[in-house]
């Protein structure tokens, strides 16, 4: 039979003192922070799961991120080609006037081919559209344009790979469109230089190089069109991938929040429980322990 002396009861009592007091002030920290896991000896195994998730809604808030930038580049093209496609069409609507030789002077002519300028100024403003102080149709080009002042493609070509963002696991969508690409034809003329010859058939009168630029400028028409669905498309898919990776961040923040979050309705509960077992020890170790002789005598 062991023998309990009153040093071992009184070395017994503090100690379950101390543990009570240590299991308070835990509880007390998870109210003041909200949080149950505060360091990783608080649960090892809860840290290294909130670690991975936290990875995880790092990445997908990056997701995000690259997704607006997407939508921002491609709204920015969109906008550009519309006007670049209402100066075209207007372009070859004023050729056809110039075509019709039997009611055209010289001086009305003269006044097409001023207008005619005037859009293909307009045009080259439009290919020279910035997002962000980039060139939105200059590909990777470092440089502040993607054309010239003379209409003459300053930026880099298809082949480098054009300006791509990630915007989830394994889908990389490309956010640029270059000049060449959709104001080029097949013989790789541009826009504006179609426009040029327009402007010389109208000044001269020369009916061969007025219906060369008609045919020109319907087929640029078309190819804007085309490179405006296209650019849809990628808008789509974009905002497509931006909604799956906000759902994944909400679940995610979800997940975190259940794993390091405190429930603060049952941590209140448990800590006026741990108080009320904390005066009880207090109250039970003060009757347990024996006073001292100077309080015997007392």
């Amino acid at each position: 039979m062991t023998r309990v002396t009153h040093n071992m009861l009184g070395q017994r009592s503090l100690a379950g003192l101390q543990g009570s007091l240590t299991r308070l002030a835990q509880i007390q920290e998870h109210l003041s922070t909200g949080r149950v896991i505060n360091r990783p000896s608080d649960d090892p195994a809860g840290a290294t799961s909130a670690m991975q998730v936290r990875s995880s809604l790092t990445q997908e808030r990056q997701h995000v991120r690259n997704a607006d930038d997407g939508l921002g580049w491609l709204a920015q093209i969109d906008n550009a080609l519309d006007a670049i496609g209402d100066q075209v069409g207007r372009a070859r609507d004023l050729a056809l006037q110039g075509a019709n030789s039997g009611s055209m002077g010289d001086a009305s002519r003269n006044a097409l081919a001023a207008e005619v300028e005037q859009l293909r100024q307009g045009v080259i403003a439009g290919a020279n559209a910035t997002y962000l102080d980039r060139p939105v149709f200059g590909g990777l080009t470092a440089g502040p344009v993607a054309y010239d002042a003379d209409g003459t493609y300053v930026g880099t070509p298809d082949a480098d790979g054009g300006v791509k963002r990630t915007v989830a696991d394994g889908v990389v969508v490309r956010v640029d469109v270059t000049g060449p690409a959709v104001l080029d034809d097949a013989d790789g003329d541009s826009v504006m230089t179609h426009m040029d010859n327009l402007v010389t058939g109208l000044r001269t009168g020369d009916q061969t190089m007025i219906e060369t630029a008609i045919g020109k400028l319907t087929d640029a028409s078309n190819r804007i069109d085309t490179m405006r669905a296209d650019v849809g498309t990628r808008v789509q898919r974009i905002e497509w991938a931006k909604a799956q990776a906000d759902d994944k961040e909400i679940s995610l923040t979800n997940s975190l929040s259940e794993i390091e979050n405190a429930d603060l309705a049952k941590t209140v509960v448990e800590l006026q429980l741990q108080e009320v077992a904390y005066q009880a020890a207090l109250s039970a170790t003060g009757r347990v322990i024996q006073p001292s002789l100077l309080e015997f005598l007392r």
